[in-house]
């Protein structure tokens, strides 16, 4: 049974949230005489001296219409890794509690998690990407908090068997959350759906992958009504800025332009993993769900380092537990695509 209150930290529900000036009026007014903000305007075209909605509430509204989700349902967050963060400081003991990541996977889970001086438990996937869901149950204890998964996950592009997940969600206490940053490349329903089953289940998604937004750091997180309040009362004030605000709600009006370049996406990414293993110094392409693909290659460090040398920029990952000798290529355009894969034959005849 999932009770909010045996996972919040002590201090964090005693805490008395910063009530800042906007929090106190919403709406609209002729003269605001009351955040200390400079009444003579901004030197920018649009003028930005007035703080933003500290609860985002216009974007919230949109996005509630795209996503099928109620607008008190979804915090904002200044990118997914502020989403991150805050539920370390939400539900996590420093010195004392711990939560589960099943590696290769998203770095920030584990860096925030050392930020936060929380201890880590690392349940590997297995050969094929895929939960080991026996050992995920081994390792949860009295003080693991949260288990963070990621599908599609990164750097692997797969996504997760959506039973392991629901096995996980039925059995976890905790909060269990699903990173789908990468969820519009992937035939995979999202996990959103399940938000009125599940009190306990996160999903954050975010605009900086198929909304090609990754400059405005806009992240969503999605949960149970007992968790966003929680979230609510620890983020900063002001979190997201307003351009941001204005930009997304702006970029959110053109739904049909993302979706066009999201199918064309995914049929690049599979021209892209063709062509690639036609060439000799590639052994092994992972199947992908998101938009890029862990390429497994012959002297991985000496390919990635000669095609940094043609201005050309991949992801060393050759160092990353079960994604030896692997680089993982981000899908470019077909112009790009088609100067990387002429790079790397122009460098096979070479050797």
């Amino acid at each position: 049974m999932f009770d909010i209150d045996k996972l919040v930290r002590p201090n964090i529900k005693r805490l008395e949230p910063y009530s800042s000036a906007r929090d106190e009026f919403s709406g609209e007014a002729s003269i605001y005489l009351d955040a200390n903000e400079n009444s003579f305007g901004s030197p920018l075209p649009r003028s930005y001296n007035r703080y933003p909605d500290p609860l985002q509430r216009e974007l919230k509204r949109k996005i509630s219409g795209i996503k099928g989700v109620p607008p008190e349902h979804i915090l904002i967050g200044n990118g997914s890794d502020e989403c991150i963060d805050l539920l370390y400081r939400a539900f996590c003991n420093p010195g004392q509690d711990n939560v589960i990541l099943c590696p290769p996977t998203y770095g920030m889970y584990e860096v925030s998690a050392h930020i936060n001086d929380v201890a880590v438990r690392k349940v590997g996937l297995t050969s094929d990407f895929q939960l080991n869901v026996d050992q995920v149950a081994e390792a949860v204890d009295e003080n693991t908090k949260l288990i963070f998964l990621c599908s599609p996950n990164n750097p692997t592009g797969n996504s997760l068997y959506p039973e392991d997940i629901e096995f996980i969600l039925n059995n976890f206490e905790g909060l269990t959350i699903i990173d789908e940053a990468y969820i519009n490349f992937s035939r995979q329903p999202s996990f959103i759906r399940e938000l009125t089953e599940y009190p306990n289940l996160v999903v954050l998604q975010t605009l900086s992958k198929a909304w090609g937004l990754a400059a405005l750091r806009v992240g969503m997180l999605f949960s149970s009504l007992p968790v966003i309040e929680v979230l609510n009362k620890i983020k900063p004030p002001y979190n997201v800025n307003q351009a941001s605000q204005e930009l997304a709600l702006e970029a959110l009006q053109n739904i049909e332009q993302v979706n066009t370049w999201t199918k064309a996406l995914v049929t690049e990414r599979d021209k892209l993993a063709a062509r690639l293993s036609a060439l000799p110094v590639v052994t092994h392409i992972f199947p992908s769900d998101a938009n890029f693909l862990l390429v497994q290659v012959q002297e991985p460090r000496s390919l990635y380092t000669s095609l940094v040398e043609k201005g050309i920029i991949v992801r060393d990952r050759s160092r990353v537990l079960l994604c030896e000798g692997c680089l993982r290529i981000t899908v470019g355009t077909p112009p790009e695509n088609e100067t990387l894969l002429a790079a790397i034959t122009e460098l096979m005849a070479k050797s």
